[in-house]
Formats: C-alpha cells, sequence, structure tokens
C-alpha cells in the first residue's frame, strides 16, 4: 500500500542530487511506489482556529535521473498529521528558526503526527554535546566559555581540538599544539571573547586514518561506515573542509558504539544517528540530517537508502 511523506528540507534548487542522502531517500521511496511530497520550514504555519500545523508543501514526481531529478506535480496544504510520516531533513545549523521549527513540529506531534527524527529529540541532543552521556567512548572533554579553562585543559593534555558547538562541516574547529603563538588569537576568536560556549577535546592521532560516518537506523549500524580523511596539511577530514571519503566495515569496536548510542536513543524517537568515530572514539553524534547515504552505497554497494526506507515502514506500520 502506498505510503505519503513528507519530507521538511532546504530550498530543492539547493540539494545536490548526486550525492544528497535525503534524494536518496526519496528515490527509494519513490521506487517502491510511495507518495513524496517536500517543503521548507519557511511553509510550516499554524493557526489556532483548527489547532494544527500544516505545510504548504509541493508533490513530487521523483525521477531516477540527474536532471530534474524531480517534476513539481503542484503545491498541497495539509495538516502533517495527514501524512504517514514527517521527515526533518533540514541542514543546520540549529538556529533560532530550526528551533521554531521544531516548536511547531512537536504540537503536530501532540496532534497525531509521527515525526522523525522526533522534534524534542531533536532539541535535546545537541550533536556536540550529546556525547557527554556516554563518557566510556569519548576522549577528555572540556565545555566552557572560559579562555583560562582552555588553558588549562591545554596545558594538561598538550594537543587539543577546540569548536563551537553549534557548527557544522568543520566550520570554526582548531587545533592547539604545545607551544602554539596563535592560541591567544584562536580563543578569542572561537569563544567570542569568552561570550560563547565551545568544547575542547583532546586530540586524537587516529584522525589521519579517517573521521568515520557510522549510520545508526532504528538502534542497528549501517555495516560499512565512510571514513573521512584529511586532506594534506588539514587536521579535519569533514568533506566540506576537503577530505576525502573512503568506505570500509565497521570493526566490532564501531559496532559496539554504534549499537550501544543506538539503543538507547532510539525509544528517543531518533531512528536515524550519524556518528562520528576517530580511531575508538566518539566525537559527535549528528541528529539533525545525518549523511554518507551515496558515499557508502556508491563505494560498498550498500543500499543505505533501502534500510532506512525498510526501517521507517516498520516504524509507520507499528
Amino acid at each position: 500500500m502506498p505510503l505519503t511523506w513528507l519530507f521538511i528540507v532546504d530550498p530543492l534548487d539547493e540539494l545536490k542530487e548526486y550525492k544528497d542522502s535525503t534524494v536518496a531517500m526519496m528515490r527509494e521511496a519513490a521506487r517502491r511506489g510511495h507518495i513524496v511530497h517536500a517543503g521548507t520550514p519557511a511553509e510550516l504555519w499554524f493557526d489556532s482556529h483548527d489547532g494544527l500545523v500544516r505545510m504548504q508543501s509541493r508533490h513530487l514526481q521523483i525521477t531516477q535521473q540527474a536532471a530534474p531529478w524531480y517534476l513539481d506535480q503542484g503545491i498541497n496544504d495539509h495538516p502533517l498529521n495527514y501524512y504517514d510520516a514527517v521527515l526533518m531533513r533540514k541542514d543546520p545549523p540549529f538556529d533560532v528558526e530550526f528551533l521554531n521549527a521544531t516548536l511547531l513540529l512537536s504540537r503536530a506531534v501532540a496532534r497525531g503526527a509521527r515525526v522523525i527524527n522526533d522534534p524534542q529529540a531533536l532539541r535535546d541532543h545537541n550533536e556536540k554535546l550529546a556525547v557527554l552521556e556516554f563518557p566510556q567512548y569519548a576522549v577528555p572533554t572540556l565545555v566552557t566559555r572560559s579562555i583560562p579553562a582552555i588553558r588549562t585543559f591545554w596545558a594538561e593534555h598538550g594537543d587539543i581540538i577546540v569548536k563551537p558547538i553549534d557548527g557544522m562541516g568543520g566550520a570554526g574547529v582548531f587545533r592547539l599544539q604545545s607551544g602554539d603563538l596563535n592560541a591567544g588569537s584562536i580563543l578569542e576568536a572561537v569563544t567570542q571573547q569568552g561570550h560563547r560556549t565551545v568544547m575542547a577535546q583532546r586530540f586524537i592521532p587516529a584522525i589521519s586514518e579517517g573521521d568515520k560516518r557510522i549510520l545508526v537506523i532504528g538502534g542497528e549500524p549501517v555495516p560499512y561506515c565512510l571514513a573521512r580523511i584529511p586532506a594534506p596539511g588539514e587536521t579535519r577530514g569533514n568533506l566540506a573542509a576537503g577530505g576525502h571519503g573512503r568506505t570500509q566495515r565497521l570493526t566490532e569496536h564501531d559496532e559496539r558504539i554504534a549499537r550501544s548510542v543506538g539503543q538507547a536513543l532510539l525509544p528517543r524517537g531518533l531512528l536515524l544517528l550519524g556518528l562520528d568515530v576517530i580511531g575508538d572514539h566518539l566525537t559527535e553524534i549528528n541528529v539533525t540530517s545525518p549523511t554518507c547515504f551515496v558515499e557508502i552505497e556508491g563505494q560498498a554497494g550498500f543500499n543505505v537508502a533501502g534500510m532506512f526506507v525498510d526501517e521507517l515502514e516498520r516504524a509507520v506500520a507499528a
């Protein structure tokens, strides 16, 4: 039986169909005969006359070609509980408008909508700070806006990473090694003169082998990860920062981390996670719009979108 799904995304003309995980989800849904609608958070609205959150969305006919990858079948205006599932796939940053969208989505959930990932869970799990719940897998970590406290942490560990807790794609990430004469300027910039909270973590040398993106669907790990290898002269493995991706099978320890975190967070409504693991250490838990579906399928031949749609169909049936 065809299901009707709403994808909340960035503007469609900004999606890079050749590598976008949301497009992969849409294509897999369309292959199975499901109906795909899409819109941006700007199209969400609420009116107290019926107490329902609605969206002006577009009905899309998804193609299996590069251009056009969809055909616009017209605008709809439905309450969110009309859909079998609503997938929140808006990319970070998690700014005030993202927060407002999750608050509207929570109102929709209260009226019977099924939203994935759950909007309350999106608010509760900052992608940097969520690792604090799993200290057994993390490296020594400090969260503060105090420059003196970071300097003390740096003196203790000698080689650290400092990053904003609301960033993405490696933006604003700095490495401080012993004796770095630019430390003062770096710490002033990243903390905005002590007015912005940041995370400091002990540097993990295994970054040279890649920052592994491990996808977890329905509490179970995808058997392959994408190791994002830093470009020469870089510390960051993020693809947006020039790193290149290499697919590899999960190690036993990778699987242990993924299953432990996935099983803990699934009951909170986090059906899809993107864990960042360097060496044996968990560094981030991505919940807003985890990616790398296309890269893993392209290199390993594993249909990540198929696994995701399988799980979503089960969730809807339940």
